[in-house]
């Protein structure tokens, strides 16, 4: 079973934040060096890194810029994050939202450097005993608060012309996600996959609302500490290369896609046909043509004010006083939030490398 995990605690946020304030205050600026390590943790999207490793795809690029690349499993998500956080990991798979309020919104520059996918139905906001959005209103709905979770009931609600405070959310872990919609007393939940699937074949219930309501507004990124970035650009473009390379390769549909995408799910602990369908509900941006199109996209820049917009107002920019302190960047010049903070920048110029053959 493939354990899709997206969750953020306060705990975590404030132990990440603490963290980036103990190291970045070293002064020190990077090196030049040629041993990295890329931190990654089990979800569908990001399965091509582990595999890449397996098959020698990740030596072959690392080979050409020579380069070490370390591509190292962490078994918690959020741990994941903070240990790249705290300057243990040179890059790490996360999605925008934390990649925001965890390093960025703690002072850490970073620079998202792979747009890789975004969910497609990966997230869902499931209703039992009929109805739909609007039949939310007034009810509790178990969920990961301060989760992309949390962030997918926002949007939901807004389409249908209400707010977070018309309903009462009830923390719940991903693990027991499953057990409280089988409850009676449980009649709504946001879920992610692979625990949404199995919530799906509960009798009497129903989907009202998901992420391929919003495409491209949940991605899944690999993000890399910005000066490391800066001082080593060779890291930037083995790791393009490797991403375009797998994945590539898992997109064909002959017998060595196949081989690979079961090679990708037995890294999961999961099962080829699950994770098939676990693919089915995630946009891969296996051309980095159509990556670079959607970071440098307008777009962009409107889901990630939604986002640190709902980010804020949820504290999780401990101590800010506006959304805008922490600086986003943008292909193109845009900025976002104060140009004198920007510590989240999205970086196509390497899936440009990659989209015009020059890595």
């Amino acid at each position: 079973m493939i354990v899709s995990i997206r969750r953020i605690s306060k705990a975590a946020l404030l132990a990440g934040v603490l963290l980036t304030a103990a190291c970045s205050q070293s002064g020190e600026a990077p090196k030049a060096r040629t041993e990295f390590n890329i931190g990654w943790s089990i979800y569908a999207g990001w399965m091509p890194w582990p595999y890449a490793q397996q098959a020698g795809i990740v030596k072959k690029w690392a080979d050409k810029y020579g380069l070490k690349i370390n591509v190292v499993q962490v078994n918690d998500y959020v741990e994941s994050v903070n240990q790249y956080t705290a300057g243990k990991l040179d890059g790490v798979t996360v999605a925008n939202m934390d990649a925001l309020t965890i390093p960025a919104a703690g002072g850490k520059d970073t620079s998202a450097i792979i747009v890789g996918d975004y969910s497609n139905g990966n997230d869902g906001i499931m209703l039992k005993g009929g109805g739909d959005l609007k039949s939310l209103k007034g009810k509790q709905i178990n969920l990961v608060e301060l989760s992309v979770s949390h962030y997918l009931l926002a949007r939901g609600l807004a389409s249908a012309g209400m707010a977070l405070n018309d309903v009462k959310t009830v923390n719940t872990a991903d693990a027991d996600i499953v057990g409280a919609f089988a409850s009676p007393d449980v009649t709504a939940a946001v879920a992610w996959n692979p625990q949404l699937s199995v919530m799906k074949g509960q009798l009497g219930a129903k989907e009202v609302f998901s992420s391929a309501n919003i495409p491209g507004e949940i991605l899944d990124l690999l993000a890399v500490d910005t000066a490391t970035l800066k001082a080593n650009p060779k890291l930037g473009k083995a790791l393009a290369g490797i991403w375009y390379e797998t994945v590539a390769l898992m997109k064909r549909q002959d017998a060595e896609g196949k081989a690979a995408r079961a090679a990708m799910a037995k890294l999961a602990g999961s099962t080829p046909e699950a994770f098939d369908g676990q693919l089915a509900t995630t946009y891969l941006y296996a051309d980095p043509k159509a990556a670079v199109a959607a970071t440098e996209s307008p777009a962009l820049v409107t889901t990630m004010t939604r986002v640190r917009d709902f980010s804020f107002s949820k504290g999780l920019f401990k101590g800010a006083a506006s959304a805008d302190a922490v600086g986003m960047s943008f292909p193109g010049g845009k900025t976002l939030g104060d140009p004198q903070h920007v510590t989240l920048r999205f970086d196509d110029s390497f899936m440009k490398m990659a989209a015009e053959g020059k890595l």
